[in-house]
C-alpha cells in the first residue's frame, strides 16, 4: 500500500491537512497567532547574531564583517582564483574533464544546478528590492563586489566539502561543513575543535534551512500569488496555510527521492526559470535603453554617496554587502554539501565549479534586477515608493510590460520551489549527520521541512525576514573558522591540481605533434 512507504506517509499527512477547511477568519487567525508566536523569536535572535559596532557613523555588524574579511582574505590569498579560474570552469561544466568512472552521485553540471537553485530564490526578485528601498542604486554596486569576493569563498569550501566527503554503505555520499570541521581539523591535530565545530554547523543548518531555504520562500511566494489574485480582496486572503500546504506536497514528492532526484529535477528547472527570468529583465532594460547610461551613473554615484542611509556610503556598503551574503550563500557553507555528491576524484575541479554560483546569483542576476528597479523608478522614489519586497519589482516589470506580473508570480513560484528542494537535502545531510543516516532519519526530517513550509506561507515579512537572515549568517561562524585552518593546505592541492592540468595539456600536445 502507498501509506506503507515513505512518500505515501508524507502524502497522507499532507491529504490530512488539506482536509481541514476553516473559515476565512479563522484562518486569519492561525496567520496571526503563527506571527506572534515567530516575531518575538526573530527580534531576540536577529539582536544576538547581527551584534553591531559603530563605525563611521554606520552600525556595522560583526558578521557581516565576518564574511567580508574571509571574502577578501581569499580572493588575494589564492591569487584572484575568481578571475584566473573562471574560463576552466566553465571547461569542467561543460564535462571536459569529467568520468564516469569517478566516484559520486552526479555530474558537475547537476552538482551546479542543484547548488544554484538554493541560491537563486526569491531573494534574487525580493530581496534586491529590499535593499534597494533601504540603501537606494549605490547598494547594487557593493552588492555586486560582494558576489565577486564571495566566488573565491565558495571555491574553497566547495573544494574541501568534495575533499572531505563520505561514501555511504547504501552508496550515496554525505559532504559539507561538518565533515571537514570534524576530519580536517582532526588531520590539523583539533579532533575536539573539529568535532564541536562540525556538529554546531550541523545543528545551525538544520534550524537555518527551515528560515532561508523554506519559511521565507514560502512567504514571498505566497506575497506574490496573493498580489496577483487581488490582493486582500482575494479568495487567498489570511489562507497562506492553504498555499504552503500545496507547496509542501510538491516539495514532498521530490525530496524524498534524495539527491538524484532533486538534481534530476534542478538540471532541467533552473536553466530554464534563470533564462526566463534574464529574458524578462532583458526586454524591460531594451525598452529604456537610453536610460541605461543614467541607471548605471546612479548606481555608481549612489555607492559613495554620504546621504540617505544611515552611515553615508559604509552604511550602503554593509547593505550590499548583507544582501549578497543572504543571496549568494558565499561562506554560510551551504553549497558543499550539494557539491560533495559530485561525481570527481578531484576536489579542485568541484571548487571551480562552485565559483560561477556566485557569479550567476548575485553577479547576473542581482545585477539586472536592480537596473530593472533603477530604470524604473525615479531615484528620488527608489526608497519612497512606499513598496518592500517582491511587490516592487513586480510594480517595476508591471509597468515595462503589462500583464507581466501573472509570468513573474510563476517565476517566483519556480524559484521559491528550487530552492526549497535543495535547502530540504542540506538540512537532511545536518540531521543524519547529528543523528546517524538511515531513510527513517530522513523521512522525519522530510516531513518537519514541509510543515515549516506551511508556517512560511502563514506569517509576515518581516518575522521571515529577520528570521531567516538570522539563522543564516550563524552558520557562517564555524564555516569561516574552518575554512582559515584549512587554507594552507587547500593552496596546494590547488598547486598540484594546476600542474596536473598542464601535465595533461603538454601531454595532449605532444600526442598532437607525434
Amino acid at each position: 500500500m502507498m501509506s506503507a512507504t515513505p512518500i505515501g506517509r508524507l502524502v497522507l499527512l499532507l491529504a490530512a491537512c488539506l482536509a481541514i477547511s476553516p473559515s476565512a477568519a479563522l484562518a486569519s487567525s492561525v496567520d496571526a497567532q503563527i506571527n506572534s508566536a515567530v516575531q518575538p523569536l526573530t527580534d531576540a535572535l536577529s539582536a544576538f547574531i547581527f551584534f553591531s559596532v559603530t563605525i563611521a557613523g554606520a552600525e556595522v555588524p560583526l558578521i557581516v564583517a565576518w564574511l567580508i574579511l574571509g571574502a577578501v582574505f581569499f580572493t588575494v590569498y589564492l591569487g584572484f582564483i575568481n578571475v584566473r579560474g573562471f574560463g576552466h570552469a566553465i571547461n569542467i561544466v561543460r564535462g571536459k574533464y569529467s568520468d564516469p568512472a569517478h566516484g559520486g552521485e552526479i555530474s558537475h553540471f547537476q552538482a551546479l544546478t542543484a547548488a544554484v537553485s538554493g541560491t537563486v530564490g526569491i531573494g534574487n526578485i525580493s530581496g534586491v528590492a529590499i535593499t534597494v528601498s533601504l540603501g537606494g542604486a549605490g547598494a547594487i554596486f557593493w552588492l555586486v563586489v560582494a558576489g565577486f569576493l564571495g566566488m573565491a569563498t565558495k571555491f574553497v569550501e566547495c573544494a574541501l566539502g568534495v575533499k572531505y566527503r563520505q561514501t555511504n554503505a547504501d552508496g550515496s555520499v554525505s559532504g559539507g561543513p561538518m565533515y571537514y570541521l570534524r576530519d580536517g581539523l582532526a588531520r590539523k591535530g583539533m579532533p575536539r575543535l573539529g568535532r564541536f565545530l562540525g556538529a554546531f554547523y550541523a545543528l545551525s543548518i538544520v534550524i537555518g534551512c527551515l528560515g532561508i531555504g523554506n519559511m521565507f520562500q514560502a512567504n514571498q511566494a505566497y506575497a506574490q500569488l496573493l498580489e496577483v489574485t487581488g490582493g486582500q480582496s482575494s479568495i487567498l486572503a489570511g489562507n497562506g496555510w492553504l498555499v504552503g500546504v500545496a507547496m509542501a506536497g510538491a516539495v514532498a514528492l521530490i525530496i524524498v527521492g534524495g539527491i538524484k532526484s532533486i538534481a534530476s529535477v534542478t538540471a532541467k528547472l533552473v536553466p530554464f526559470m534563470v533564462a526566463i527570468y534574464v529574458v524578462g529583465a532583458l526586454v524591460v532594460l531594451a525598452l529604456n535603453i537610453t536610460a541605461i547610461p543614467a541607471a548605471f551613473g546612479t548606481i555608481i554615484a549612489g555607492a559613495f554617496s554620504m546621504e540617505g542611509v544611515a552611515g553615508g556610503a559604509i552604511g550602503i556598503m554593509i547593505l550590499g554587502f548583507q544582501r549578497a551574503a543572504f543571496s549568494n550563500e558565499a561562506g554560510i557553507g551551504s553549497a558543499p554539501i550539494a557539491h560533495s555528491a559530485v561525481k570527481t576524484d578531484e576536489p579542485i575541479s568541484e571548487g571551480f565549479v562552485a565559483l560561477l554560483e556566485p557569479f550567476i546569483d548575485t553577479i547576473v542576476i542581482c545585477t539586472l534586477t536592480g537596473l530593472v528597479l533603477v530604470v524604473s523608478f525615479p531615484p528620488d522614489m527608489l526608497m519612497k515608493s512606499g513598496l518592500a519586497g517582491i511587490e516592487m519589482t513586480s510594480a517595476a516589470f508591471s509597468q515595462n510590460i503589462p500583464g507581466s506580473s501573472v509570468p513573474l508570480s510563476l517565476i517566483a513560484f519556480m524559484f521559491a520551489f528550487s530552492t526549497m528542494l535543495a535547502w530540504a537535502y542540506y538540512g537532511t545531510k545536518g540531521w543524519t549527520y547529528l543523528f546517524g543516516e538511515g531513510r527513517g532519519k530522513e523521512l522525519t526530517f522530510s516531513i518537519t521541512f514541509c510543515l515549516f513550509i506551511v508556517i512560511g506561507s502563514s506569517v509576515t515579512l518581516s518575522a521571515i525576514l529577520g528570521f531567516a537572515d538570522a539563522l543564516i549568517f550563524v552558520m557562517a561562524i564555524p564555516n569561516i573558522i574552518g575554512l582559515y585552518i584549512l587554507a594552507p593546505d587547500l593552496k596546494q592541492d590547488l598547486k598540484e591540481y594546476w600542474a596536473a592540468v598542464a601535465a595533461r595539456r603538454q601531454a595532449i600536445l605532444n600526442e598532437g605533434n607525434a
